[in-house]
């Protein structure tokens, strides 16, 4: 799909898209419950469906009801797949691997694009310590439990994805397990919400320690009913919109998230932006921007609006601890560095760093085409880069946008910016 994106001062409300962090952890959960959940308003992106799709193989029994996803839990144990495809979600795979690995059935993860080649090491490394099989090829990946109960020591700075899969299946295992993260102990706001939700469905975990975790064996997952709140990773992209092209109303967003990319706000409003919190979220206004320093230790997948955000302040900005950024669903950094430059803007990078330097230094005389990486953020964030640029853009591939946000184009028409789209 290609989407022709033009520049314009935008005006609007947007209603925030569902959660898909709070969704995915949601419905695990529930999956793994012994009676009916309901989750109302997970959304229709393609990770939440690869989500469910991979909990039905597990043996959950889950249907719809309008807007609400009626979840009858299983036993993992008691899995009959061989087989399941994550499509392109990473969520789904590493929140998934050590709950179909309680049982001692041999199973194989699939997926596409990417998905297939991100890193496994640190679920390798702890299997082979198991003295369980793990194999990571082009076919996918290849493993078998029964995932035991013990003392797990995992990287911190890699994903929080891994403590999240291990935090789901432990609680079930026999007997009390410690997770202990080395630092540094990056995307720690994650992990926060997956004990949250545990513990809404009667999971204990508790802290020991700054960075170890206890999690006693033998618990059982209750029933409840969810509903999923507004997620913040994608109305960064409208509180940017609204930064440099508004004034924008973000609604649909809890003050009380767990979430942490709902930082964005306060990177907004560091870098001079207008930033009001209204009842249920923010009404963000056009300012003078100047650069400054983002640490994206625990928000990497704010990058790419980060990214943008600096691109119309003045002055250079930097961006910390951003190498997570080059194993997503592309090289984001390598990715929005490429697309950035066709507007005439000038970035640096590094392994782990990223300098923008503000302000184009010449605009483009022609229509850009963008790539959009088959990745959603690059989508978006390119979108809003164009909205804001003064010149219109197309993007190639923009149908990616489907991954974690199926409305995008349509809010970003709702807020008041022209786009047309064509197959």
């Amino acid at each position: 799909m290609l989407a022709r994106v033009f520049p314009g001062r935008a005006d609007g409300t947007v209603v925030a898209p569902p959660s898909k962090s709070v969704a995915h952890r949601a419905l695990i959960a529930a999956a793994l419950a012994k009676g009916k959940s309901r989750i109302t308003g997970a959304g229709s992106s393609k990770d939440i469906i690869a989500t469910t799709a991979a909990l039905k193989a597990l043996g959950a029994h889950i249907t719809h009801q309008g807007e609400r996803l009626i979840v009858d839990g299983c036993d993992p144990r008691a899995h009959a797949a061989t087989s399941v495809d994550c499509n392109e979600s990473g969520s789904t795979l590493r929140f998934l691997i050590p709950v179909f690995a309680l049982g001692g059935e041999e199973i194989i993860f699939t997926g596409k694009g990417r998905l297939p080649h991100r890193p496994q090491q640190v679920y390798q490394q702890l299997f082979t310590e198991q003295g369980l099989p793990f194999a990571q090829t082009e076919q996918g990946i290849q493993l078998s439990g029964p995932l035991p109960s013990g003392h797990y020591r995992l990287r911190g700075d890699v994903s929080s994805q891994f403590v999240t899969g291990l935090l789901f299946a432990l609680p079930l295992c026999e007997q009390d397990s410690v997770l202990e993260i080395s630092e540094p102990f990056e995307s720690r706001s994650y992990v926060v919400m997956t004990l949250k939700i545990l513990r809404d469905f009667g999971i204990n975990a508790e802290w020991q320690s700054e960075n170890l975790l206890r999690i006693p064996g033998k618990q059982c997952y209750h029933p409840q009913d969810v509903t999923v709140e507004g997620d913040y990773s994608g109305a960064a992209f409208f509180g940017l919109l609204g930064a440099l092209s508004g004034p924008v109303h973000c609604c649909g967003l809890r003050a009380d998230t767990a979430q942490g990319d709902a930082v964005f706000f306060n990177f907004l409003r560091q870098f001079g932006a207008e930033v009001e919190a209204i009842e249920d979220g923010f009404a963000v206004s056009p300012a003078s921007l100047t650069g400054g320093t983002i640490d994206l230790a625990d928000c990497p997948d704010l990058g790419p609006a980060a990214m943008v955000l600096a691109c119309f302040a003045k002055g250079e900005t930097t961006l910390q601890n951003a190498a997570r950024l080059r194993l997503k669903e592309s090289d984001r950094i390598a990715a929005m560095e490429a697309e950035l430059r066709k507007f005439g803007f000038l970035i640096e990078s590094s392994e782990n760093e990223i300098i923008v330097h503000g302000k184009a230094s010449e605009m483009p005389e022609s229509v850009p085409v963008i790539d959009a990486h088959n990745d959603h953020r690059i989508a978006m964030s390119m979108a809003i880069c164009a909205a804001a640029s003064g010149v219109p853009a197309e993007i190639a591939g923009a149908e990616c946008v489907a991954k974690s946000y199926p409305e995008f184009f349509d809010d970003l028409r709702r807020a008041g910016i022209g786009v047309e789209l064509s197959v």
